[in-house]
Protein backbone atom coordinates (compact mmCIF):
# COMPACT_ATOMS: atom_id res chain seq x y z
CA UNK A 1 0.00 0.00 0.00
CA UNK A 2 0.93 3.73 -0.69
CA UNK A 3 0.09 6.74 1.43
CA UNK A 4 0.59 10.41 0.63
CA UNK A 5 0.64 12.63 3.64
CA UNK A 6 0.45 16.46 3.09
CA UNK A 7 1.34 19.30 4.70
CA UNK A 8 1.67 22.62 4.66
CA UNK A 9 -1.71 24.73 4.25
CA UNK A 10 -3.21 27.49 6.03
CA UNK A 11 -4.44 30.96 5.99
CA UNK A 12 -2.51 33.21 3.91
CA UNK A 13 -3.46 37.09 2.76
CA UNK A 14 -4.30 37.59 -0.77
CA UNK A 15 -1.26 38.28 -2.53
CA UNK A 16 0.72 35.95 -0.37
CA UNK A 17 2.44 32.54 -0.76
CA UNK A 18 2.18 29.09 0.92
CA UNK A 19 3.95 25.60 -0.05
CA UNK A 20 2.54 22.46 0.28
CA UNK A 21 4.47 19.00 0.17
CA UNK A 22 3.52 15.25 -0.11
CA UNK A 23 5.87 12.85 0.85
CA UNK A 24 4.33 9.60 -0.33
CA UNK A 25 5.43 5.87 1.70
CA UNK A 26 4.51 2.46 1.98
CA UNK A 27 5.85 -0.34 -0.17
CA UNK A 28 6.43 1.66 -3.38
CA UNK A 29 7.93 -0.14 -6.19
CA UNK A 30 7.51 2.72 -8.84
CA UNK A 31 5.72 6.24 -8.66
CA UNK A 32 4.92 7.66 -11.82
CA UNK A 33 3.03 11.02 -12.10
CA UNK A 34 2.46 13.06 -9.15
CA UNK A 35 0.21 16.12 -9.31
CA UNK A 36 -2.54 18.17 -7.01
CA UNK A 37 -5.80 18.54 -7.39
CA UNK A 38 -8.41 21.01 -5.11
CA UNK A 39 -11.88 21.19 -4.39
CA UNK A 40 -13.73 24.13 -3.36
CA UNK A 41 -17.19 24.02 -1.46
CA UNK A 42 -20.01 23.36 -3.46
CA UNK A 43 -17.64 22.61 -6.98
CA UNK A 44 -16.13 19.43 -8.36
CA UNK A 45 -12.39 18.75 -7.82
CA UNK A 46 -10.47 19.85 -10.56
CA UNK A 47 -6.86 19.21 -11.21
CA UNK A 48 -4.37 22.19 -10.16
CA UNK A 49 -0.86 20.95 -11.48
CA UNK A 50 0.53 17.44 -12.68
CA UNK A 51 4.29 16.33 -12.90
CA UNK A 52 5.91 13.25 -14.83
CA UNK A 53 8.51 11.15 -12.98
CA UNK A 54 10.54 13.05 -16.06
CA UNK A 55 9.89 16.06 -14.71
CA UNK A 56 7.35 17.61 -17.72
CA UNK A 57 4.58 19.82 -15.98
CA UNK A 58 1.07 20.93 -16.80
CA UNK A 59 -1.26 23.49 -15.15
CA UNK A 60 -4.68 24.71 -15.08
CA UNK A 61 -5.23 28.39 -16.79
CA UNK A 62 -6.12 29.71 -13.70
CA UNK A 63 -2.76 29.19 -11.54
CA UNK A 64 -0.16 29.29 -14.68
CA UNK A 65 2.65 31.74 -13.69
CA UNK A 66 1.53 31.69 -10.34
CA UNK A 67 1.94 28.42 -8.85
CA UNK A 68 4.90 25.66 -9.56
CA UNK A 69 5.24 22.02 -9.03
CA UNK A 70 8.20 20.04 -8.25
CA UNK A 71 9.00 16.68 -7.60
CA UNK A 72 12.28 14.76 -5.13
CA UNK A 73 12.27 11.56 -6.78
CA UNK A 74 14.43 10.53 -3.99
CA UNK A 75 12.44 11.15 -1.35
CA UNK A 76 9.07 10.38 -3.40
CA UNK A 77 7.68 14.02 -2.57
CA UNK A 78 5.75 16.57 -4.63
CA UNK A 79 5.72 19.91 -3.69
CA UNK A 80 3.39 23.07 -4.53
CA UNK A 81 4.70 26.52 -4.71
CA UNK A 82 1.66 28.65 -4.74
CA UNK A 83 2.85 32.56 -4.74
CA UNK A 84 0.32 35.03 -5.65
CA UNK A 85 -2.69 33.70 -4.09
CA UNK A 86 -5.92 34.71 -4.30
CA UNK A 87 -9.15 33.96 -2.18
CA UNK A 88 -10.52 31.89 -5.32
CA UNK A 89 -7.72 29.48 -4.50
CA UNK A 90 -9.35 28.84 -1.45
CA UNK A 91 -10.13 25.09 -1.56
CA UNK A 92 -9.08 21.63 0.09
CA UNK A 93 -6.15 20.57 -1.97
CA UNK A 94 -5.50 16.98 -2.70
CA UNK A 95 -2.09 15.23 -3.41
CA UNK A 96 -2.17 12.41 -6.05
CA UNK A 97 0.26 10.01 -7.21
CA UNK A 98 0.55 7.21 -9.98
CA UNK A 99 2.05 4.03 -8.44
CA UNK A 100 2.82 0.88 -8.11
CA UNK A 101 3.51 -1.09 -5.09
CA UNK A 102 6.26 -4.01 -4.03
CA UNK A 103 3.90 -7.29 -4.18
CA UNK A 104 1.83 -5.63 -7.54
CA UNK A 105 5.12 -3.90 -9.64
CA UNK A 106 2.80 -4.14 -12.87
CA UNK A 107 -0.17 -2.54 -11.76
CA UNK A 108 -0.46 1.27 -11.01
CA UNK A 109 -3.16 2.99 -9.79
CA UNK A 110 -3.86 6.51 -8.27
CA UNK A 111 -3.61 6.76 -4.81
CA UNK A 112 -4.72 10.19 -2.86
CA UNK A 113 -4.05 11.78 0.20
CA UNK A 114 -6.40 13.37 3.00
CA UNK A 115 -6.41 17.00 2.01
CA UNK A 116 -4.79 19.86 3.60
CA UNK A 117 -7.01 23.10 3.43
CA UNK A 118 -5.33 26.27 2.14
CA UNK A 119 -7.69 29.45 2.77
CA UNK A 120 -6.68 32.94 0.94
CA UNK A 121 -8.63 36.05 2.95
CA UNK A 122 -8.17 39.12 4.57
Amino acid sequence: QVQLVESGGGLVQPGGSLRLSCAATGSIFSINAMGWYRQAPGKERELVTIISSGGSTNYADSVKGRFTISRDNAKNTVYLQMNSLKPEDTAVYYCNAAAATMRAQTYVRAYWGQGTQVTVSS
